[in-house]
């Protein structure tokens, strides 16, 4: 079975790059002068809806179509608006939790961070993914969970400097050419902001749902909000919001510190009108333990911070049937 390498995919992506793409953004209007009074007269009398509707169909077409990933059953999104805020330590955490609290679900894991890949060293995997023979990369896998991730492809501390249209190639091939098997929920752990990539996903498959992230500081539930607000816009259901080192407890004395605020991923989810996952605290067995690339959900399992990734992912799967009824 041969392996897929960097090189490879560079190869690869250059060649999709220097290909005309197939994707308009709209008709372009010319502009001839307005200097007849009965003609501007004309257009106003056009019919508004009708208007909308033909602009909204021309717009259609320049839009990919959603097509399901081979073998998955639901897609859910981790985001964030920011980056730091735990987003990856997050997804990671919620897709064992999703395997813990039902073993009888196979999770899934994607990495979508191109530039900034987080899912090799936070679940302990190194190495070039195999080719099955109609060329699928074959996921690496650890803790039950199949892995796919631009890490995989780079070594540890190269940079990808790509331009828009070969990360997007990229993004492509993670998303249709990863041989996945059969799974039930497939965890994509999103960059942060709201730019080409989460837009590409969004409109190249079906997503169940997407969870945000964001500490209880203000300057990242602005940006929180943000990414809230882009999902609503594509049509993603966002199925709430995750309030990440939400509180530090001393480990000598156990007073509790908001060190980045109190309850304000709380209450952007009521501002939204969605709902509010839950806290996961602020804690140095979580950073420890993703270090080391052992998640503390599965090597401290009877830890109140694994604990706390076990109700958000029953929090997720909660307001997944809620969503799909």
């Amino acid at each position: 079975m041969a392996q897929f390498t960097y090189s490879r995919l560079s190869h690869l992506l250059r060649i999709s790059a220097n290909k005309p793409s197939v994707l308009r953004t709209g008709t372009e209007i010319k502009h001839g002068p307005a200097c007849c009074l009965q003609f501007i007269r004309y257009q106003r009398s056009v019919d508004s809806k009708a208007l909308q509707e033909r602009q909204k169909q021309q717009m259609a077409r320049g839009l990919p179509k959603q097509k399901p990933i081979a073998g998955v059953k639901q897609v859910i999104v981790v985001a964030s608006g920011k980056g730091g805020v735990g987003k990856s330590t997050t997804a990671v955490n919620l897709a064992l939790g999703l395997m813990t609290n039902n073993p009888s679900k196979s999770v899934g894991l994607l990495d979508a961070d191109v530039y900034g890949p987080s899912i090799p060293k936070l679940m302990n995997l190194k190495g070039n993914p195999e080719l099955t023979d109609n060329n699928r990369m074959v996921p690496l896998t650890n803790y039950g969970i199949p892995c796919m991730s631009m890490g995989f492809l780079v070594e540890d501390v190269a940079p990808i400097v790509w331009r828009g249209l070969m990360v997007m190639s990229a993004i492509e091939k993670l998303l249709r050419q990863v041989d996945w098997g059969s799974l039930d929920y497939l965890v994509v752990d999103m960059p942060p902001g709201t730019g080409d990539v989460q837009l590409s996903i969004t409109q190249n498959i079906p997503i169940a749902g997407a969870v945000i992230v964001s500490t209880p500081q203000d300057i990242a539930l602005l940006d929180a909000r943000r990414g809230a607000e882009m999902f609503k816009k594509v049509n993603v259901p966002v199925l709430g919001l995750v309030q990440n080192m939400s509180v530090f407890q001393c480990p000598n004395c156990n007073h509790q510190t908001h060190i980045f605020g109190s309850d304000g991923a709380r209450q952007l989810a009521e501002t939204l009108g969605v709902q509010f996952l839950g806290d996961v605290p602020l804690h140095l067995n979580i950073r420890e333990m993703s270090d080391r690339g052992k998640p503390v959900v599965v090597s401290s399992p009877d830890s109140p911070e694994a604990e706390a990734y076990r109700k958000v992912a029953s929090a997720v799967v909660q307001r997944l049937e809620e969503v799909n009824t």
